[in-house]
């Protein structure tokens, strides 16, 4: 257990092991024998009593046991000597299977039971939890034990607190006493006691707190995660913030209804095409939050009453909480008003109702404003309009001039962040703590290499980088991209058991870096060749493809790219994509991804007509072991109306098929490329044609 190597047992613990064992058989068949007869005399609890203190995890001890006490309690409701001599009884019997092994969960949760009747007192409970935690002080049964005790007695979260600058004093490494600790600061900070305000005096406080930690061990990891939590606190506003949108503030959107766009319509940040006579409003916040509706986001337009729309949230679990949110807006007839621009505002923030899953509310109002334009089609494009396959080859981009910014993709670049003069992380402040910590464990790491205080300099230097392109967000870079780059390289060295996520970490710094500015992520867009298609028409391609990225990141300044390839990586999930509403063509080949399962947030992207997922690894393993997503076959619950076995080869295996027809149940897919992938044969074509019937091109063969 632990890493702890087994040794082979001697004879003589052999015999005794087998002795005990048939001792405890014996009183576990005369404990069923009472509780089926519902015996509960003093003998029967003197035999349970003994079972659990040799077995304190006997279950059905414990359940014994309450019936008892239910039924001793009821037939001595007048007499408080016996209903007290009851109690304590109880307790005894749970600090004597304590003894034998303090971390077993039935006797924690028997001894709150018998407390939580209401007749003992809890004054000697502390004194019992002080035993228990000196003999190990990072037992979570005993600290979840005290919390609960703490809240019987009262006590205030500042004694509580005293108790565990006590015990980390006593031991750095207590790091149950250093969890205790953020979580009281936490109360105390949001409730703002006496003492505990402002909250950058309490940070302040804690910093030089911890630091003695960190020079007295640097090698303990248990301060380095509480001064992770600081940082946290330090840069983290208070309340959920609107960070980007589409449409952008100040944009005007032109809509085609009916097919391509003309030559003027190049941006896509202008332009979006709709089949379903309905465009998305999309908006991100900066972490997961519920409460998004009509109510709570005013949406003033002269074709959609505000009260008809409905709110979504962009999540792949059954979460009512997300960082994205989308609801459609109809799309105005163009035959009655052709090119007339409709202005529309949207405001949220004015009432309270958007709340984090921490229960902070969005307070900071925000607005933002743009119009649509429907454009009619010339007859030139009706008579050329088509559809055609999709090639990602290089010879089929070409990159935009960045001089010519009349014609740049990105021209609404410095609009895709909503910047807020109130936001906590602009602040000088927290400017100057960041520097202060970065210098400290930089004089920390020039004395001993340590591998945690690498990882804490890494997201130093990234909290700074992202604090500052808030205070100057057209002049700052990220200037230390490049350092942070190193040290998470150095991790993978140091460190190869947690490479993948270092690899993940480095990832979201590489993804940073291109959509740090205008000038960076212009040189990832590029043109496609193909203009007579009418599902293509003008789209930039968003291309990420060949930077060894193992995770998605920056979401929120990619909510227009309606062409992406990410080809060429080492991706292994796409959590994130979900919030890219106005994906059509995804190319995701060559990368890691080792299930079906593993595409779950294509589900919500409703517009999605080309996707590109071949030569990944979908088949080669027997089950995805981070996550199973999909509903199994043999689930009454979900998927009893799906006819699965209308679409199954009669001598196909169902588990090779059914996260298939889970995912890909629905689309609208024109385009598909799955080859080079171990599931992939002629039987498993045929089956995805049959369930994507708008199919007309598979691994770049056209469909008759």
């Amino acid at each position: 257990m632990h890493g702890r190597p087994r040794k082979a047992p001697k004879p003589e613990d052999t015999a005794a092991s087998a002795a005990k064992a048939e001792k405890l058989r014996a009183l576990q068949s005369q404990l069923l024998h009472n509780h089926h007869n519902q015996i509960y005399t003093k003998e029967a609890l003197e035999i349970s009593a003994k079972l659990l203190e040799a077995n304190p995890e006997s279950y059905t001890a414990w359940n014994y046991r309450k019936l008892a006490v239910e039924h001793n309690l009821s037939q001595s409701e007048s007499d408080p000597d016996t209903v007290k001599s009851i109690i304590s009884e109880e307790l005894r019997v749970v600090e004597n299977s304590l003894k034998q092994n303090f971390k077993s969960y039935g006797a924690w949760h028997h001894r709150k039971w018998v407390l939580s009747k209401g007749h003992s007192s809890v004054d000697h409970e502390l004194q019992l939890l002080d035993r228990f935690q000196r003999a190990d002080s990072r037992n979570f049964h005993a600290w979840n034990y005290r919390r609960f005790i703490v809240a019987l007695k009262g006590i205030s979260d500042e004694e509580e607190l005293k108790y565990t600058t006590k015990l980390i004093e006593t031991n750095f490494s207590n790091y149950s006493a250093w969890h205790n600790r953020s979580v009281l600061l936490s109360h105390l900070l949001q409730n703002k006691v006496k003492g505990f305000f402002p909250k950058e005096k309490v940070l302040v406080e804690e910093y030089e707190f911890v630091h003695q930690a960190l020079f007295t061990d640097p090698d303990d990891q248990s301060g380095w995660f509480y001064h992770l939590w600081l940082l946290d606190q330090t840069v983290k506003p208070e309340t959920p913030l609107l960070v980007s949108t589409w449409p952008v503030h100040g944009s005007d959107i032109i809509v085609s209804a009916e097919g391509c766009l003309d030559g003027r319509a190049l941006s896509p940040f202008t332009s979006f095409h709709s089949d379903a006579g309905t465009f998305p409003l999309i908006l991100y916040f900066n972490e997961a939050v519920e409460g998004v509706n009509s109510s709570t986001v005013t949406v003033k337009s002269v074709f959609t009453e505000n009260k008809d729309l409905v709110w979504k949230p962009l999540a792949t679990s059954k979460s009512c909480a997300a960082q994205a949110w989308v609801t459609h807006l109809n799309v105005p007839d163009v035959k009655l008003h052709p090119s007339t621009a409709y202005p529309i505002e949207v405001n949220l923030g004015d009432s309270q109702g958007i709340i984090s899953l921490s229960g902070s509310h969005c307070s900071h109002p925000s607005r933002f404003a743009f119009t649509v334009c429907v454009q009619p089609l010339s007859s030139e494009h009706v008579e050329r309009q088509g559809v055609e396959m999709i090639l990602w080859r290089d010879v089929n981009f070409h990159f935009y001039d960045a001089h010519i910014q009349e014609s740049s993709p990105i021209a609404y670049f410095d609009r895709l962040s909503i910047k807020k003069d109130h936001e906590p992380a602009a602040s000088k402040w927290h400017a100057k703590t960041l520097v202060n910590e970065i210098a400290l464990v930089r004089q920390l790491l020039s004395e001993i290499d340590c591998k945690i205080g690498k990882l804490t300099l890494a997201r130093l230097l990234m909290a700074h980088d992202a604090m500052m392109s808030y205070m100057a967000p057209h002049s700052h870079k990220k200037v230390h991209s490049e350092e942070v780059l190193q040290l998470f390289s150095d991790l993978m060295e140091l460190d190869p058991m947690h490479s993948q996520y270092y690899k993940e970490a480095q990832s979201l710094v590489l993804l940073q870096q291109v959509t740090s500015n205008r000038e960076s992520l212009l040189k990832h867009c590029c043109h496609h060749r193909v203009s007579t298609s009418s599902s293509v028409g003008n789209s930039v391609c968003l291309r990420l493809n060949n930077l060894s990225l193992s995770r998605i990141g920056c979401v929120e300044q990619l909510l227009w790219v309606q062409m992406l390839d990410l080809s060429h990586n080492e991706l292994r999930s796409i959590d994130g994509l979900e919030a890219m509403q106005l994906l059509s063509f995804l190319n995701l080949s060559h990368n890691k991804l080792s299930s079906f399962t593993a595409l779950e947030p294509l589900r919500l992207l409703k517009l999605l007509k080309v996707l590109d997922i071949s030569y990944n690894e979908i088949g080669a393993h027997p089950i995805d072991r981070r996550r199973y997503l999909c509903s199994s076959p043999l689930s009454h619950s979900v998927g009893s109306d799906w006819n699965f076995n209308e679409f199954v080869p009669d001598d196909a295996k169902v588990t090779n098929y059914w996260e298939a027809f889970a995912i890909f149940r629905g689309f609208n897919l024109m385009q598909l490329d799955i080859v080079g992938n171990a599931i992939t044969d002629e039987k498993f074509k045929s089956f995805l044609i049959k369930v994507l019937p708008t199919l007309k091109w598979v691994d770049g063969e056209e469909l008759h």
